[in-house]
């Protein structure tokens, strides 16, 4: 039995595989949860895990975070806990949650004696309590993992959970046109990256293109807004 680690090609592949077995099944967000667990522990095995956090959260909370202290967080679409984990150590008091329980037991199995809250839940269907509760909500690649026809219901989830005078702080790759690209993932249009501000109570006060990639050619994001 080989211990050798599965090609970054070959684990985005299975994602999509099993992401459009789900959704022959009516299952929007069941996959997220197999991938988890057949990956057994490997973080290899997930796409989209750094094991650190992203470093335009690690840039912005130097430069440009407000002070932490009592301001609650809430990061969405968790996975291994990285970015919850920089924003506790930071000094906001977080709460981290992702649809997939057994990336929430990963994230309790890596940091033990974590301060984050990590919950399962889903971003289409979310507790009201969190409604307009976060002062930092901070959204990395979620929204673009789901297919277009539910964009703008995440959208709106996403915006919601933004506290009066909070902020929203959107990480995400994007695509030139507003025609459906092939995924996942779905990279966001302006068109959607705008409709945060647009009708959804946030203005926008910051944003940075910059490009990831093994040939530095793809396309991100990064984008902050208050609520007004």
């Amino acid at each position: 039995m080989s211990n050798k680690s599965p090609n970054q090609e070959t684990v985005r592949e299975k994602a999509k595989a099993l992401q459009a077995e789900a959704e022959r099944q009516g299952d929007l967000v069941g996959w997220f949860d197999r991938l988890y667990a057949e990956a057994a522990g490997d973080a290899n095995s997930i796409p989209w895990a750094m094991l650190q956090p992203h470093p335009k959260l690690q840039e912005w909370l130097q430069k440009d975070a407000p002070v932490a202290t009592g301001k609650k967080a809430l990061v969405i679409g968790c996975g291994l806990g990285d970015d919850a984990e920089a924003l506790s150590q930071a000094g906001f008091e977080v709460t981290a949650f992702d649809v997939s329980s057994q990336a929430i037991a990963w994230c309790r199995s890596r940091f033990p004696h974590s301060r984050v809250n990590y919950e399962v839940a889903d971003l289409l269907h979310l507790d009201a309590k969190w409604h307009q509760y976060f002062d930092l909500v901070f959204e990395s690649r979620t929204v673009q993992s789901l297919p277009l026809k539910v964009r703008s219901q995440a959208i709106e989830a996403v915006a919601s959970l933004v506290a009066p005078k909070g902020i929203l702080l959107l990480i995400a790759h994007l695509r030139e046109t507003e025609a459906e690209p092939n995924g996942p993932p779905w990279p966001l249009s302006l068109g959607e990256v705008a409709q945060f501000s647009n009708r959804l109570g946030l203005s926008e006060v910051r944003r940075e293109t910059f490009y990831t990639g093994e040939n530095n050619d793809v396309v991100n994001l990064r984008v902050e807004y208050h609520r007004r």
